[in-house]
């Protein structure tokens, strides 16, 4: 981990927390910042004005085109651990040595808003994470859900259209509740087991450290015998997979756009490092037809009943961004970035991002060398015949830029691929040009989308329903949401018919639901890993609490990992423990959980009001003191609901549980 920030430190940074003089770009010490040269005190500016041009002119020039997709994102330095060699499945050398540390840079992102959008919105999460390797850098470009929408690349443009704003009005921003992209839906049903998910809980995350991540394609591993199995690579947090309730979600969005951000943010400067398992789920090539379902289409996953993860290593985040600009928004990622010991397979959709995620760098930065910007950089020696272009960076030294050479013997020169030059697997190839999908497994849109929704919790269920009915009853024409429904009439007939009753569609009169029972538990999120480290309390505190109580909850809630946030009506001391929050600076909805002490004095309404919204949604809730129930609409007989003086153990167990959604 080091290397890499030494590297960036060494030539790269600028520090500008050190006393230094003011200078132009060229290295001239400037008098005045703040005036313009004039003609005359009342005068016009002059043109000669060199420092006024300068600094304008770079102002006006300061931004880059966003991402198309993934415009809003957040990185974040780590590495890599392997826990056990994987010779027999690769020859990747940061795979192959058990203890290898691999410095790491990750990027988590939305998928559909640009860059100005709130973290909470209903979306595809973004996890691409780049290793910095000794053979070059290896970028695993991945999200937080292990199937996408489309099998084609071809038809890329066409969902990302469907689900950005509409053409004519530019409404509505970083969602797909509206009409083109439930018509687009209705019309491509392969995205149908996709947009479950999108559906789901999956896509309204609780943090970027507690989702997981996803490959979402099929890689070859190669071992140095030449020996190939498919691969999908998974991401496993540590502290288990958690999620927001939409109505919270949505109220985060107004109350902390950034939340998402500076939960990771301010983790991370405590020094609260989140870790992910990276996992494997490994097929033999001679398995590859032994399954109902093709391993090379980007629409299916494959059961991790029927095909185990592997947990293979580590990656722990350690270390935050310096510049955001230069570090997160210049990162550069592509699927086509791999290392000797892994190579693509024919998934299609992996094949068509191989040509788009090069094409699309070239119109962010202007040209071909955005690898030379110092968070792109390999860590390892490179040397090529690629020269020139916008930005170039290097001073490169040498007569030659073309192979085969005699003046410079030859240099650069390839490597044979037993001294690590990479070479592709040696696929055999058969069939004739075409443009059809002939597997029938491509073509069963439906039966992976109903295991979904069969693999869920009673709870995970009713949001999924209650989401599919938000979304599509956003919709104004009523042939899209009648043709939206027909398609879940096609996975399953109550889910049709619960969201049409919602949003007034009509049900097809044929059941066509697909009959596949299979389940496979790994899909809902009920049964996560849960942990009380790092979940978050707002302690809602009377002026006339005694200090003692504060500082004896403080400690004990402390003591087993849980953030603590003293909220009231103004800050202020109680003898000498500051208060951090008001009622106007923070709400229950940007915390786990929710504990009320109350004195003689009552309850203020913006307590009642925090405490009422946090029961709604399913949280874990705390009181100490008397009369606290006066103004609310619950008890202390309610789930989840406890007197941390006499039952503080019931109360950290319905924090980590995460929700009480039995309540």
């Amino acid at each position: 981990m080091s290397k890499k920030k030494d590297e960036l430190n060494q030539r790269d940074t600028i520090d500008h927390t050190q006393d230094a003089p003011l200078r132009t770009n060229h290295g001239l010490p400037i008098s005045d910042d703040e005036h313009d040269l004039t003609a005359g005190e009342r005068g016009p500016t002059l043109m000669q004005d060199f420092h006024f041009r300068e600094k304008m002119t770079h102002f006006d020039h300061e931004r880059i085109p966003e991402r198309v997709v993934h415009a809003r994102g957040f990185g974040v330095h780590g590495e890599f651990e392997l826990y056990e060699s994987l010779e027999k499945y690769t020859k990747a050398k940061f795979l192959t040595e058990p203890g290898k540390k691999t410095p790491t840079f990750t990027r988590f992102s939305t998928v559909a808003g640009n860059r100005g959008h709130s973290d909470t919105a209903r979306d595809t999460r973004g996890f691409a994470t780049k290793f910095y390797t000794e053979e070059g850098n290896f970028d695993l470009v991945g999200n937080n859900m292990p199937v996408f929408f489309i099998h084609d690349a071809v038809k890329f443009p066409d969902v990302v259209h469907a689900v950005k704003p509409e053409q004519h009005n530019e409404i509505p921003q970083a969602t797909a509740a509206h009409d083109t992209f439930w018509d687009w839906y209705s019309q491509n049903t392969e995205s149908a087991h996709m947009v479950m998910w999108l559906m789901s809980d999956r896509a309204i995350p609780r943090s970027y450290r507690m989702m997981e991540g996803f490959g979402v394609h099929t890689f070859r591993l190669v071992n140095a015998e030449g020996k190939a199995h498919f691969i999908k690579f998974h991401w496993k947090p540590k502290l288990g997979t958690h999620q927001l309730i939409w109505d919270e979600s949505q109220m985060v969005m107004g109350k902390d756009p950034d939340f998402h951000r500076k939960d990771i943010w301010e983790n991370i400067e405590m020094g609260n490092y989140p870790e992910f398992e990276l996992g494997l789920q490994i097929i033999p090539e001679e398995d590859e037809f032994k399954f109902d379902f093709d391993v090379l289409d980007p629409t299916k996953l494959w059961p991790e009943e029927d095909i185990p993860v592997q947990l293979v290593g580590k990656m722990t985040f350690n270390r935050n961004v310096d510049y955001y600009f230069g570090e997160t928004e210049q990162v550069a990622f592509h699927p086509g970035h791999i290392v000797p010991g892994i190579d693509f397979t024919n998934d299609p959709l992996l094949q068509g991002r191989l040509f788009s995620y090069t094409d699309t760098q070239l119109n962010r930065f202007n040209g071909p060398n955005f690898q030379q910007i110092p968070i792109n950089r390999p860590m390892c020696p490179f040397s090529n015949n690629q020269r020139d272009g916008f930005n170039q960076m290097y001073i490169h030294k040498g007569p030659t830029a073309h192979h085969k050479n005699r003046m410079n013997n030859n240099q650069p020169a390839p490597l044979p691929p037993e001294q690590g030059g990479y070479e592709h697997y040696p696929e055999t190839v058969e069939g004739k040009i075409g443009q059809k999908r002939p597997t029938q497994s491509f073509d069963d849109h439906f039966s992976q989308a109903k295991m979904f929704l069969n693999s869920l919790s009673e709870h995970e269920k009713q949001h999924l329903f209650d989401a599919y009915s938000f979304e599509i009853g956003k919709c104004k024409s009523m042939d899209v949401k009648n043709n939206a429904v027909a398609v879940l009439n096609k996975i399953d007939r109550g889910l049709a018919e619960y969201v049409a009753g919602k949003i007034g569609a009509t049900v097809p009169e044929q059941v066509e639901a697909s009959t596949y029972d299979k389940k496979s538990p790994a899909l809902g999120i009920d049964h996560t890993t849960s942990s009380l480290e790092t979940r978050t309390v707002m302690v809602i505190t009377m002026p006339d609490i005694a200090e003692e109580t504060l500082k004896e909850t403080k400690d004990k809630l402390e003591e087993k990992g849980l953030q603590v946030s003293f909220v009231s009506d103004k800050i202020h001391k109680i003898g000498e423990t500051q208060l951090d929050e008001t009622f106007d600076t923070v709400h229950c909805v940007l915390f786990d959980a929710v504990i009320a002490l109350k004195g003689e004095e009552p309850l203020p309404a913006e307590a009642a009001e925090n405490l009422e919204i946090a029961f709604k949604h399913k949280k874990a809730i705390g009181f100490g003191g008397e009369n606290i129930f006066d103004m609310l609409s619950f008890s202390q007989d309610d789930k989840g609901v406890n007197d941390i003086e006499k039952n503080l153990d019931g109360f950290l167990e319905d924090v980590k549980g995460h929700r009480v959604w039995d309540r």
